[in-house]
């Protein structure tokens, strides 16, 4: 026991004596997931900025203007008046995330085919291919803008008007005997009555109040209430530097795992591994004592991670027990990584690359850069064999998700499960390579 100590203090002396280490393994994590938490929205204070969008006005007419000015005014879009040229050069270069084309005689068009009694005018959109989830909320407030001011215009607007009559003139010239033609006809008929009404005469406040309010017309027929949901207090809400530390936090410290490994194998080059071995130590003994120093190591450098989090940013570690339980597991983890790394690594140089490219596929899938719902559902049940996954999981369910000791339980069960098989592969080879 005197000997697995001394090597288990050996190794803590030299990381802590290490600056370079230090900064790798614990700064640089802290730095990347400040920014990939202030990136997705931080502590909840963050506003996301307006999507850029060019607008090619073609329409001058009453309808398009207002459709124009109604993009304007949503807060949700930034919009810029271009010609199509200049538009689909922005849009190309990424300037612009998307163009919004309305055509001459929109407005009017738009009006005749609300009612079916025309052909539908098109409205260009052109976008950035990398911007999808742009394109569905351009085209989604464009939707609700177009409707609100059309139907406002075709209800109690001159080209409503306009259209009414004439619409009514040409069912009694041609479709005097279509069933269709005299059920529209009987609505329409409906609908100039309702244009025709008399106006009440607004005062001068009342007339101010009139048009600063919304315009008339369809509109939306329900609002929604957002309202956030976890296990965790109603007031902490959804942090995403918790899980940027968690995401960072399990990547830099798995590249410990993998400088320990390679640091055994540059250890058996040199030779100072069989003089290790010569002592009166078995082999058991020294890697253990390697792994118990490692898993310190991993586990030191977490809790530091997590409480720079909570002290600056406000993380909330809603079952402390249960974030400790994860991260010893996931300290655990990462010293039987690297023992597996350094058992079937040739050389140090092939196994650095290796086992970095590992490290990144098993960060990756594990959703620690981009958020595991995006994925393929083939991709997410694969992601079930992969202990990064087990691990963030594990860090969200105990921070902003708030979850209790079974879901704490289950991530610690994985990653001890991997833990355990990454150790015993491990260490029957190094078994085998000494015989």
């Amino acid at each position: 026991m005197t000997a697995f100590l001394a090597l288990v203090r050996k190794d803590l002396i030299l990381f802590l004596s290490d600056r370079r280490a230090l900064l790798v393994n614990l700064v640089l994590p802290i730095l990347i997931a400040i920014f990939f938490g202030y990136l997705f929205g931080g502590s909840g204070a963050a506003k996301t900025g307006a999507i850029d969008v060019a607008l090619v006005q073609q329409d001058r007419g009453d309808v398009g203007q207002r459709i124009a000015a109604a993009l304007k005014a949503d807060a949700t879009l930034r919009i810029t008046e271009m010609d199509a040229a200049q538009a689909r050069q922005a849009v190309a270069k990424g300037s612009q995330k998307a163009a919004i084309v309305i055509p001459a005689g929109f407005g009017e068009a738009a009006g005749a085919a609300l009612f079916g009694a025309a052909a539908k005018p098109r409205i260009d959109v052109l976008y950035d291919p990398s911007q999808q989830a742009v394109l569905a909320m351009v085209k989604g407030l464009l939707t609700q803008q177009v409707m609100q001011v059309v139907s406002a215009e075709m209800f109690g607007g001159k080209t409503g008007r306009a259209f009414t009559d004439k619409t009514m003139q040409d069912i009694e010239q041609h479709a005097a005997g279509d069933p269709d033609g005299a059920a529209l006809k009987e609505m329409l008929g409906s609908v100039k009555k309702y244009q025709e009404r008399p106006q009440v005469k607004a005062g001068p406040a009342q007339a101010q109040a009139q048009a600063q309010a919304a315009p008339g017309g369809l509109s939306m027929p329900f609002t929604t209430s957002d309202q956030q949901v976890s296990s965790g207090p109603v007031q902490q809400g959804y942090n995403s530097y918790a899980h940027s530390f968690a995401g960072m936090g399990v990547q830099f410290i798995l590249f410990l795992g993998v400088d320990m490994g390679i640091g055994i194998l540059l250890a058996r080059r040199s030779g100072i591994w069989n003089r290790l071995l010569a002592a009166p130590v078995t082999l058991t003994t020294v890697l253990l004592a390697r792994a118990a120093s490692a898993a310190i190591i991993a586990l030191g450098l977490l809790c530091v991670m997590f409480g720079f989090a909570v002290a600056v940013f406000g993380v909330h570690i809603a079952n402390p027990l249960g974030f400790l339980g994860v991260a010893i597991c996931f300290a655990l983890l990462t010293a039987s990584f690297g023992l597996l790394i350094a058992a079937f690594g040739k050389t140090p140089e092939a196994a650095r690359g290796i086992a970095v490219f590992a490290t990144l596929i098993m960060v990756m899938l594990g959703g620690a850069w981009v958020p595991s719902f995006m994925f393929p559902d083939w991709v997410q049940k694969v992601t079930v064999a992969v202990p990064t996954r087990w691990a963030i999981d594990g860090l969200d369910a105990m921070t902003w998700r708030g979850l209790g000791m079974d879901a704490a339980g289950t991530a610690m069960a994985a990653e001890l499960g991997f833990a355990l098989l990454f150790a015993v592969l491990a260490l029957s080879k190094f078994k085998r390579d000494q015989q």
